[in-house]
């Protein structure tokens, strides 16, 4: 037998195999099908279906179903259906955006775990830097609408000197987050919108009362320690500090770690207010002339 015969034979065997499988398929498989559906289009020609009553019947179902999804959206949270993992790390990005540069976060993926009807996602959130950018990081996780949840939360205050020589207070923090989802769509709504992640004004916990550090006169001003009153004229007060460098300053106008606050031209008399590390202390200064006065009749007396 030449080769011509044994591909014909072969191709023979092929073509008889494909229309057994395809009468198979037709008689077995796709005659079901077919008997299903002839005895599904029986029944609705026997119940007398109307077009115009299906129309309005699914038209009440759209409705019904679009009033229940209003009333998800309007819920404050809604636990979304099955949630991918990375979309935390693209919320983190977009609440982080407007943080301060020095503001630090690290993000850590730890697993899915379940929890009664639903599952949820777990993050290991670190980092550190202003206290106010970490307070609005873990307002915006509590009230995001998709239902987020910080359950721990450990912090410790440092503090670090900017490059002009200030101290800055600092915070490092570690958080655990859980980020929830369901398998249904009962909790979840077709159309999103985040809540307002806006956070309050709040004050600093970590920020301490009294300070250690005491940023240092960048800016020349008057330095009260040691400073003398020389004169006092009608556009404010002269004064000289204890390198003999001299000021003319005005109520209101600030010197080093305060503001001169009174100028009392009766009693030949300046106040200043300072704040030498959350320490309040108020100064007054007089007349140098009225000063010498003074020396001179509390010798005199003695």
């Amino acid at each position: 037998m030449n080769r011509k015969i044994k591909n014909t034979l072969v191709l023979v065997v092929l073509l008889l195999f494909i229309l057994a499988a395809g009468g198979a398929f037709i008689f077995f498989v796709q005659n079901n099908s077919i008997e299903a559906k002839n005895t599904q289009l029986a029944t609705i020609k026997a119940n007398n279906y109307d077009p115009e009553m299906l129309t309005n019947q699914y038209q009440t179902l759209l409705s019904r179903s679009a009033l229940l999804d209003s009333v998800l959206a309007a819920r404050k949270f809604n636990i979304p259906v099955k949630l991918s993992s990375i979309k935390f790390f693209d919320f983190l990005t977009s609440i982080s955006n407007s943080f301060n540069s020095i503001t630090q976060i690290d993000v850590e993926y730890i697993d899915v775990f379940p929890e009664k009807d639903f599952f949820y996602h777990e993050y290991k959130l670190s980092g550190g830097g202003n206290y106010h950018d970490i307070f609005k990081l873990i307002y915006a996780i509590e009230q995001s609408k998709e239902l987020k949840k910080v359950t721990t939360a450990t912090f410790s205050n440092y503090i670090q000197t900017d490059a002009e020589g200030y101290p800055q207070f600092l915070v490092n923090f570690t958080l655990t987050a859980h980020v929830y989802y369901s398998n249904n769509d009962r909790f979840s709504t077709t159309v999103l919108v985040e809540n307002d992640l806006t956070a309050p004004s709040t004050s600093n916990p970590f920020y301490p009362l009294v300070q250690n550090e005491i940023p240092p006169n960048f800016d020349n001003l008057l330095e009260v320690q040691g400073a003398r009153l020389l004169a006092l004229i009608p556009e404010g007060a002269f004064l000289s500090d204890a390198k003999g460098n001299t000021f003319l300053l005005w109520e209101g106008e600030q010197v080093y770690l305060g503001y001169l606050t009174q100028i009392n031209y009766d009693r030949n008399k300046v106040n200043f207010v300072l704040n030498k590390g959350g320490i309040i202390e108020k100064v007054e200064l007089s007349l140098e002339k009225d000063n010498i006065q003074n020396e001179n009749k509390m010798r005199l007396q003695k």
